[in-house]
């Protein structure tokens, strides 16, 4: 069925559109406003936010972005690499198998933080600062109020059993390297914001409760200041992906000058022939 709610009004689209002798993104003339001014990081805010952001926004992002870009020969390189060895005409499709292992382990847990956190401070945030502000200037006690979320969040997570996101890494456990260097930046720019602070709290928290010193990951530290940047928490892990792509297409451009798909391919059957 054809959507009737204003005749044609439904199939317009503010993201992109070209015409004959134009071409026009997020709202702009490609060529005149957008070539040359924006960078890609400063276009994708604008597409996801549908605003431009600051140069504080703009840094973070980017700081976001080349720390979840790649992480070595993790499950989505690999699955880029086996797949381009099988399918060496199908690039896109490489990139693409690389993307789909975007999960509850490896980069998806950036947006999970996001959405975990938001909720957090939505249902048990009152007086929290969760407009984006500290709380301060009202001399509220912003610290008591996010170790309160902290506190109701994470006893939440634990009563069902679930997984904290932004907590843990198989790699990093006594420390992920790009956490501090991630706060220290949105420190700096003024965008050290509830989301960040809140994880803090629930690491802490966390600690307490269940007797494990989880270290906080650089991908939960990343959906946190993704969304104190503007972000939408719903969009995290789309925005991280573009990270992730600029990653798997430097794996490729690898696999093509010092190919490890094929040995590892073979390494591994013989092996599994070996124990037959």
């Amino acid at each position: 069925m054809t959507p009737n709610n204003g005749g044609d009004a439904w199939l317009r689209t503010w993201v992109g559109g070209a015409t004959p002798d134009s071409i026009t993104v997020g709202g702009l003339d490609l060529p005149s406003e957008v070539m040359g001014r924006l960078s890609l990081s400063e276009l994708a805010y604008l597409l996801v936010t549908r605003r431009s952001p600051t140069e504080a926004q703009a840094r973070v992002l980017d700081a976001v972005l080349v720390s979840l870009a790649d992480h070595g020969l993790t499950p989505s390189a690999l699955a880029t690499r086996l797949t381009y060895t099988g399918a060496p005409e199908a690039l896109q499709g490489a990139v693409a198998a690389g993307l789909l292992g975007a999960g509850s382990v490896f980069l998806g847990p950036a947006g999970d933080t996001a959405l975990f956190l938001a909720d957090a401070l939505d249902r048990f945030g009152a007086g929290a600062g969760t407009d984006g502000t500290d709380g301060e200037a009202d001399g509220g006690d912003v610290s008591g109020d996010l170790r309160a979320v902290a506190e109701a969040a994470v006893a939440e997570r634990l009563e069902a059993s679930a997984r904290v996101p932004g907590l843990g890494h198989p790699v990093h456990r006594g420390g992920d390297p790009r956490v501090p260097r991630l706060y220290e930046i949105a420190d700096a720019e003024g965008l050290l914001g509830p989301h960040l602070r809140l994880l803090e709290e629930v690491a802490k928290v966390h600690a307490e409760r269940s007797g494990k010193d989880l270290p906080i990951n650089g991908a939960g530290a990343g959906g946190a200041a993704l969304v104190d940047a503007g972000v939408p928490a719903a969009m995290v892990r789309g925005v991280v992906l573009i990270a992730r792509t600029v990653g798997l297409v430097g794996h490729l451009a690898e696999e093509l000058a010092s190919p490890l798909g094929m040995p590892l391919w073979r390494d591994i059957e013989e092996r599994a022939r070996a124990d037959e």
